[in-house]
């Protein structure tokens, strides 16, 4: 077997706890070892592992590659006959042995992605209650809320625990309420965190918030799983979900938070009230405002613009517009020294009224009445269609997040382009057929001139001789970097600051800064090395605000990066050492992550 060059420890950093370099402890042997899906190498055992392991009877004879088992497990996948099929095998794989997963998925990425996230994920979580065969993950209830410590306790001491996903299920993927079913929105996030900045999965946590659902389908199914019974809501959710935040503050205090997937009337005013406690995310709003922005400051550097002097409408005044609203709004602050109120004047939100203006009052929520537009300065112009506002506003950026197929009209488009040389736009809903517009359409609109971003991956576009590649707004390419980069500094808190200077990275990277004609934001196939930029960048940034309890962080750019990359988890083998299993880590005995099958209480 051939050795990786990190099988050697590293002279400067193998030291550190997350080390991913050098020889791996193991306290199992046999068939617990086989069982253990985060030491199971299956074939791959070299001689000398099965016989310090007792494996010799328990595996063929013939010792093979890694490589050699992520062929084999591509035929078995290709054998599959239909979407559902390929991500229940995956699930199958992943139980058994991670680093072949995720191998796997690293060689395939492109075609896999969308079987182990959307579109094909949301199916599974449909179809949770009928496809379940092991549980992942901490399912806690809303009914049993004295016993929220206790059940958190058993996944691990204080410094187990590094990357924590939470969702209620209410709000899904786009298919809504799917109650318990969303245990598996919290565990596929965690897989993006692995696969795309190396957070080590065997110090995750994927957690459900059971409240019951208000999804008739559920309510009436005998093999639901969750609680039969509408949704809790009010003062006794409140009190849930804050025992929740407060016992896994409390029992992992290292641990980044990660809210997914909440209602609308819930996730902003959970992530307002938590953000100044902990390190904490909520990537509906924050994730899809950081690679938004993204794309939107690479296509101003094309176009010879600043934040300074953008003009933005938003169609669709939902989490994710509004979050892309927050998100600009704080970097035109942090570029320009205005003031929030100020640089809200510069974006204009659209919805299902017309354009936000004040006098609809207790008709907008929290996150939209910062954005509300004066009745004063409307009086007299119509702005009950988003045409009327293009031609009143001329904006150098439209992005949409309807989920109102076709609204990016052709009349529309070519209005937004009269006043722009190069106009910025971004039909962003998803899936596919919810998109505001064709890429290939707004092209030929424009002539070429557009600078395009989806929200679901397009082929490149041909016009008038000329490939222009579509860029894919994929939060993929942002939260598991922001997310490596607060884990590994153990920051206090995510600031406004540290999510602009991690878009900043993800924007400097754009191949539209080499290319005008290449994608706006980074492909996700390279997002590792996205990752280790953007986490670069988010802890900078966090030492600079005094807000990286981490000590001993290395100052030097190239000394912080290889910092940065020896504490992410590969999808490679490890040797193993065997050690007693008296004094061995708790992960070498396999008591820890969501996977574990020998996780006892503490």
């Amino acid at each position: 077997m051939s050795s990786h060059p990190k099988d050697s420890k590293n002279e400067r950093f193998g030291h550190l706890p997350l080390s991913t370099s050098g020889p791996e402890a193991c306290a199992l042997t046999g068939s617990a070892l086989l069982n253990s899906p985060y030491h199971n190498k299956g074939s791959a055992f070299p001689p000398n592992e099965r016989k310090d392991f007792k494996l010799h009877s328990l595996l063929p004879p013939n010792v093979q590659t890694l490589e050699e088992q992520v062929r084999r497990a591509y035929q078995q996948y290709s054998s599959r006959p239909d979407p559902i099929a390929k991500n229940t095998f995956m699930t199958s794989m992943k139980a058994q042995n991670e680093v072949l997963y995720y191998k796997l998925i690293q060689d395939h990425l492109k075609e896999m992605f969308g079987i182990i996230y959307t579109p094909t994920e949301s199916e599974a979580i449909q179809n949770f209650s009928r496809l379940f065969r092991k549980p992942e993950g901490c399912f806690l209830n809303v009914f049993d809320k004295d016993r929220v410590e206790d059940n958190l306790s058993q996944w691990g001491q204080a410094g187990d625990v590094d990357y924590i996903v939470v969702t209620d299920g209410e709000e899904i993927l786009g298919v809504g309420d799917q109650g318990v079913g969303g245990i598996l929105i919290s565990v596929a996030k965690l897989v993006i965190t692995t696969l795309c900045a190396g957070i080590h999965p065997a110090r995750t946590l994927a957690v459900v918030l059971d409240c019951g659902t208000d999804n008739d389908q559920l309510l009436n199914d005998d093999l639901y799983l969750g609680l039969r019974r509408p949704r809790v809501r009010g003062k006794e959710y409140d009190e849930f979900v804050d025992t929740f935040v407060q016992a896994a503050h409390k029992l992992y205090p290292k641990a980044y938070l990660h809210f997914e997937d909440f209602g609308l009337s819930n996730a902003r005013r959970l992530l307002e009230r938590y953000s100044s406690q902990l390190a904490c995310f909520n990537d509906d709003i924050q994730g899809t405002g950081c690679i938004t922005l993204a794309a939107i400051m690479a296509g101003l550097h094309v176009s010879n613009l600043t934040l300074k002097e953008m003009r933005l409408v938003i169609f669709g005044s939902g989490t994710a517009g509004m979050g892309i609203a927050d998100q600009v709004r704080d970097a035109i602050a942090t570029e320009s020294g205005k003031s929030a109120e100020d640089c809200a004047k510069q974006i204009w939100c659209v919805d299902k009224p017309g354009l936000l203006l004040q006098s609809l009052g207790e008709g907008l929520n929290s996150g939209q009445k910062p954005f509300a537009r004066s009745d004063r300065e409307w009086e007299g112009k119509e702005h009950k269609n988003l045409l009327s506002v293009i031609k009143e506003v001329k904006p150098h950026v439209l992005v949409g997040t309807s989920t109102k197929p076709k609204a990016f009209t052709e009349e529309v488009v070519k209005e937004m382009a009269k006043h722009v040389d190069r106009p910025i736009i971004f039909p962003l809903s998803n899936p596919t057929r919810l998109h505001e517009a064709d890429p290939k359409d707004i092209y030929e609109w424009t002539e070429g001139k557009a600078l395009i971003a989806t929200g679901s991956p397009f082929p490149p576009v041909e016009y008038n001789g000329r490939k222009y590649e579509v860029a894919e707004c994929n939060n993929s390419t942002a939260f598991p970097g922001i997310g490596l980069g607060a884990v590994l500094c153990r920051a206090r808190r995510l600031s406004t600051k540290m999510i602009v200077a991690a878009v900043k990275a993800i924007a400097a990277q754009s191949p539209a800064l080499k290319d005008p004609n290449q994608g706006l934001v980074p492909d996700v196939v390279n997002v590792r090395e996205i990752s280790v930029q953007i986490a670069k960048a988010v802890i900078k940034q966090a030492v600079e605000e005094g807000l990286a309890t981490e000590k001993d962080i290395p100052v030097d750019d190239e000394d912080l990066e290889e910092w940065v990359r020896e504490q992410m988890w590969e999808a490679r083998y490890r040797p193993l050492v065997q050690v007693q299993a008296d004094g061995a880590s708790r992960h070498a005995k396999g008591e820890m992550g969501i996977g574990s099958v020998n996780r006892r209480s503490q």
